[in-house]
């Protein structure tokens, strides 16, 4: 017999602040948009997928973030991956050269080759790529604030080694504003940092059309503290900076929008991070159609890259990333993305050892070959719960982008350190609530056992090898035509005090054989240096 007291629920809440029910009909759809905005895979607003067969067709690039030491040690890295079955290169360079800094610099000191690979001059970069088929082979370069210098070694030495750069593919992430709210290599002023972008993606609309030469990164910004939905809405509000000023050019949105691509996070609640992606896709498409007026359908597409999910792992219990990142690369393949990269379970603590790598390159291809995920296009479509799900995110991101533009802009924001202050407090809620348990954590906050020291091995740093770099440095500029190379920085100091497209002066520099600090001192000299404001 029923005592009539109804039974307590435990309220349950999305990352983003959207109530979870227990339960979803036809009318929580409904009530939350409709089905109208579904649509068909390969079809605006791509909800769906921005292909018609999606996975089908050709499965997700297997792309691993990977870098270290010298271009020869990263080049031998770089051939293991692809020996092992990895689809695509993504580029970690230490923080000398994400800064633009030489190898011989004083403030590189500790630094070189540590926490990614050290190039100083074209001769790096062709040592890293020697004998990788750069046709077979798509490469991703993370590089920010010295992306224009580094961009154009790439294409320098591709064009070297005979191939033709309007056929060449490939993405360079060269998202400077998420710099000033995320990871913080950046290296010249607000307005200036958006200028050096816009010269890469005019330099690539006439030369390198099938090139994505920015890589927006929400990626960063998630992982820096922001919650789903902000990041979505910070990362396409960058985007729309990057857009204006091109436009603001001259150059016709569609001759450029197609290119562009992002980077997103995929640690969290499962069915949110696929709504957030399918939302996205939809909000994307929307606003390159609507407010840019673009008439190609590729330029609304929203190409990604979707993994990672470093701030999702542990250093607690650390073999438990392993399961982590196996569920990230399902919810990512669900997701739709078009490239996965997954964070090795030892990341927590060091560069990922051969052992670690290969586990986390094999998971994404347990995906592609033994799930079944591969075979049908968004088989979560339809689904009461992820559809109400995918309309509500979509307005929580309309309104987080909403509220920047009411602190007067995302490049006003990211000038005043108002959003840094935000994501900031983000963080610092979200490690509050995971340190008094109120955000669950197994192995950290849940089941926590004593173990002894982790056996994580811990990769090595050679100072050796920021020796040999910096030898290479006195030879180098020993044997160059020091003449030629200085009549290239002023003609790249010429270009940005003219306010000119500085691209095709930091071509020549390179092929000059001018390295990566002397290039980027020499815009300094125009541009001047950044200073970071700090908000309480």
């Amino acid at each position: 017999m029923s005592s009539g007291k109804q039974e307590e629920i435990r309220p349950a809440f999305l990352e983003c602040g959207i109530p979870v029910k227990p339960v979803y009909g036809p009318e929580d759809v409904k009530a939350s948009g409709g089905f109208e905005g579904i649509g068909k895979p390969g079809e605006y607003p791509f909800t769906r997928g921005i292909h018609p067969l999606m996975y089908r067709k050709r499965p997700f690039t297997m792309r691993q973030y990977s870098g270290f030491g010298t271009a020869a040690d990263t080049n031998r890295r770089f051939k293991w991956l692809i020996e092992n079955g990895q689809t695509g290169l993504n580029v970690a360079f230490d923080l000398p050269t994400q800064i633009g800094l030489d190898s011989d610099d004083p403030m590189a000191e500790g630094e070189v080759g540590r926490v990614g690979m050290a190039v100083d001059s074209l001769l790096d970069m062709e040592e890293a790529f020697e004998g990788i088929d750069l046709d077979r082979i798509t490469v991703s370069l993370t590089i920010n604030g010295a992306a224009v210098v580094l961009m154009a070694m790439y294409f320098a030495m591709a064009r070297k080694r005979g191939y033709d750069l309007s056929s060449l593919r490939g993405t360079a992430q060269n998202d400077i504003l998420k710099e000033f709210v995320g990871r913080g290599t950046w290296v010249f002023p607000v307005e200036p940092s958006i200028k050096l972008v816009g010269d890469t993606i005019e330099f690539c609309a006439e030369h390198l059309p099938k090139y994505s030469p920015v890589s927006v990164c929400g990626y960063h910004i998630r992982e820096s503290g922001a919650r789903p939905h902000e990041e979505m809405a910070y990362a396409f509000l960058i985007a729309r900076a990057y857009m204006d000023h091109v436009i603001g050019r001259g150059l016709d949105v569609d001759r450029f929008a197609s290119r562009l691509s992002f980077n997103f996070d995929i640690h969290g609640l499962f069915l949110e991070q696929i709504a957030k992606f399918r939302a996205g896709r939809r909000l994307w498409a929307r606003t390159v159609k609507e407010e840019y007026g673009a008439k190609n359908p590729r330029s609304m597409v929203l190409r990604m890259i979707a993994g990672g999910g470093g701030g999702g792992l542990t250093i607690e219990q650390p073999e438990l990333n392993i399961v982590r990142t196996a569920y990230y690369a399902l919810m990512s393949a669900l997701s739709g993305t078009q490239t996965m990269a997954l964070c090795s379970y030892d990341e927590a603590y060091t560069i990922p050892t051969e052992r670690a790598a290969r586990i986390t390159l094999r998971t994404m291809q347990i995906v592609i070959e033994e799930t079944g995920i591969c075979d049908t296009v968004d088989p979560l479509g339809g689904s009461f719960a992820v559809e109400t799900m995918t309309n509500e995110m979509e307005g929580k991101i309309r309104e987080a982008m909403a509220e920047v533009d009411r602190w007067g802009g995302i490049v006003n924001a990211i000038a005043e350190g108002r959003l840094q202050a935000h994501v900031s407090r983000e963080a610092y809620e979200r490690e509050k609530g995971i340190r008094e348990g109120t955000i669950p954590k197994v192995g950290v906050n849940r089941y926590r056992i004593e173990e002894e020291e982790p056996k994580v091995e811990i990769h090595p740093y050679h100072p050796e090898e920021a020796d040999r770099a910096r030898a290479r440095l006195r030879e180098l500029r020993a044997g160059r035509d020091g003449a030629a190379v200085e009549k290239a920085l002023g003609a790249v100091r010429e270009a940005a005090a003219a306010g000119k497209n500085v691209m095709p002066a930091v071509m020549e520099a390179v092929v000059r054989y001018a390295t990566v600090g002397e290039i980027m001192g020499a815009l300094r000299e125009e541009y001047g240096a950044y200073r970071e404001p700090v908000r309480f």
